[in-house]
């Protein structure tokens, strides 16, 4: 007679010495087989772990029988009484290494194929092939504690916003297309021919909406969509945490994100963050980081020494500095023992991985021991007991030494690394340079996290090839109260009521207070150049809203897959989701994007372009 298997008593990994002598009902997959002279032995894996069976040939010889002609993967259901095992051969490894199955009944619920790849976490498998064979991919331990911690965590995200009043509200993935970020994905209407829908990227206008019809606090964890470029870590559809409230500033807005950060961090990872969290202006994230999402780990802060290479004959500073550029450095301590090739030499080197980005090369200078003038020399003393040598020592008088020393805080046994371009490259070069030299020299301080608030972002960007005004985080940020007046005389002064969380140099979530009054949205939409046909156009419902006693209201979205890949250790916000796409937004499963027959595309009144059909 079958065993009954929908009658199981535990998980695999479940099963603990306190059932000493009990009989059990598992069912799982076939992790391994070994025959050790004529007695077998198999790991049978479930979501919670594994546990070692045992067919013993003498006592039940059926079962044994059976236990040949298993393979990896085989599903199965077993009966048979727990024992413990012997004190030599106890598996510290396995959480249920100090029992075993004597296994008495097992049933062979369906044969597997030869797997592609080992289900296990060590493994050395392209990521097409995975994504191929997900549904072995999500059988590995890593891949399936990865999807229950997400669920964790989405648990814990509705019992603390429940507990803090808020309403989760849904809103509509059939909406309208609007400029704001990034590329929309586009649904064609068949009873509107010629017309389409938006996939959301973001339910912001949404959540605004909501704020404005008087619901007050609400969440929501939303799917989003974003027709974007390749890359490594980006999915064309991702999750995050919607949040908005109203009559709120900025300090209420962030106390509410920390105490959920606070307690994910807590109840999954044991962590206990201390609040309030650190707040860094954006203006000296850049300075000090050269990144609006600084990792504050370790140090390696920039430091600018325009003044100082003004002074030198070196072109490559001189000439930067003359078009109104900087020249800034990192000092590495101790890093005058990294040798030629790892900084300019090699494939991997430093200055390869900074020419990637686009910069021109890596100047860079060591930090020595000046040496006293040899006797009888007429030369003078060196100004300061260090000497610059390699790379670009030769442009640095001593008296510059001296200032470059002073102005750096360098020392004997340090490197210097430099960049000189315009400000922005400039940052962008030495915020990659310093994460790369962090993870080289192992400057990253293991199980530490530092929370971080970005504030103060600006208002508007100008992009001088279009000679246009773009709004740095989207439209309907808030300027701070008392720069208001600033976008009739000076825009880019402007400072924006919108903030940033960032973990360990991951951003984590952002946010900002919305406008609330129509003639400054007004205002915006001028300074970003669209007319007030085309924003009635695009944002009219906005607009009529504007119109009918909005509240003041704010909040921030959080990246519920970056939130698991950070819980997690993962290295790829990939592994973070169920069913992913490849970096072209490709399913190697189902197969898709696949095309369509003729008829479908007729009933949506598209025609194909003759390149698209060859």
């Amino acid at each position: 007679m079958p065993i009954a298997y929908n009658q199981r008593t535990c998980y695999c990994g479940q099963v603990g010495p306190h059932q000493a002598g009990q009989s059990v009902i598992v069912a799982g997959w076939v992790h391994n087989r070994r025959d050790h002279g004529g007695m077998v032995f198999i790991d049978l894996r479930d979501r919670e772990g594994l546990v070692q069976l045992k067919f013993n040939p003498e006592t039940d010889p059926k079962a044994h029988e059976t236990a040949g002609k298993l393979r990896s993967e085989f599903c199965v259901c077993v009966r048979g009484d727990v024992a413990l095992r012997p004190q030599s051969m106890i598996n510290p490894k396995m959480r249920t290494g100090t029992v075993e199955i004597n296994v008495h009944e097992i049933d062979i619920l369906s044969a597997s194929e030869t797997p592609r790849f080992m289900v296990e976490d060590e493994i050395n498998v392209n990521d097409e092939l995975r994504l191929e064979y997900r549904f072995l991919d999500l059988r590995r331990p890593t891949m399936q504690k990865s999807l229950i911690t997400r669920h964790r965590a989405v648990k814990i995200i509705r019992d603390y916003f429940n507990d803090q009043g808020f309403i989760e509200i849904e809103t509509p993935f059939l909406t309208k297309s609007t400029p704001e970020g990034a590329r929309d994905f586009l649904v064609p209407s068949r009873k509107q021919p010629g017309m389409f829908y938006a996939l959301p990227q973001s339910p912001q206008l949404f959540k605004q909406l909501l704020m404005m019809s008087g619901f007050d606090k609400y969440m929501q964890i939303v799917r989003c969509f974003r027709d974007e470029d390749s890359r490594k870590d980006r999915q064309p559809e991702f999750t995050q945490l919607d949040v908005e409230m109203s009559f709120v500033q900025v300090d209420d807005v962030l106390n509410v994100a920390e105490g959920y950060l606070v307690r994910v961090w807590k109840e999954i990872l044991g962590v206990d963050v201390p609040r309030p969290f650190v707040r860094m202006s954006y203006q000296n994230a850049m300075d000090d980081y050269g990144i609006d999402r600084p990792d504050t780990r370790y140090d390696l802060r920039i430091k600018d020494v325009t003044a100082v290479c003004r002074k030198t004959e070196f072109k490559i500073f001189t000439g930067a500095i003359e078009k109104g550029g900087v020249v800034r450095c990192i000092r590495v301590p101790g890093g005058a023992d990294m040798s030629q090739n790892e900084i300019e030499k090699a494939d991997n080197s430093l200055q390869n991985i900074l020419k990637g980005i686009g910069a021109g090369g890596l100047p860079y200078v060591k930090v020595d021991v000046a040496q006293p003038p040899s006797a009888g020399s007429s030369q003078p003393g060196a100004a300061v007991p260090y000497a610059l040598k390699t790379g670009v020592a030769k442009f640095f008088s001593p008296e510059l030494t001296a200032e470059l020393c002073a102005a750096t805080g360098a020392q004997a046994g340090d490197a210097l690394f430099f960049a000189a371009d315009t400000i922005d490259n400039v940052c962008k070069y030495l915020a990659r340079l310093r994460e790369e030299v962090a993870r080289r020299r192992n400057l990253i301080p293991a199980g530490l996290w530092n929370f971080l608030w970005v504030i103060d972002f600006p208002l508007l960007e100008h992009h001088a090839e279009d000679n246009r005004y773009y709004a740095v985080h989207h439209p309907f940020t808030s300027p701070m109260d008392e720069d208001v007046h600033l976008l009739e005389s000076d825009p880019l002064k402007a400072r924006a009521k919108a903030y940033d969380v960032v973990v360990n140099g991951v951003e984590l979530a952002g946010g900002s207070i919305r406008i609330h009054r129509a003639d400054v949205q007004s205002k915006i939409f001028k300074l970003l150049s669209l007319t007030p046909e085309e924003a009635e156009l695009k944002f009219g419902f906005l607009l009529k809203a504007l119109r009918h006693g909005p509240p003041p209201h704010g909040g921030f979205a959080m990246g519920v897959d970056r939130l698991v890949m950070l819980l997690c250790g993962l290295d790829s916000l990939q592994d973070t989701f169920s069913f992913p796409k490849t970096a072209e937004g490709y399913c190697p499963m189902t197969v898709a994007p696949s095309p369509v027959d003729q008829k479908q595309l007729d009933e949506l009144s598209i025609r194909l372009a003759p390149s698209v059909k060859k």
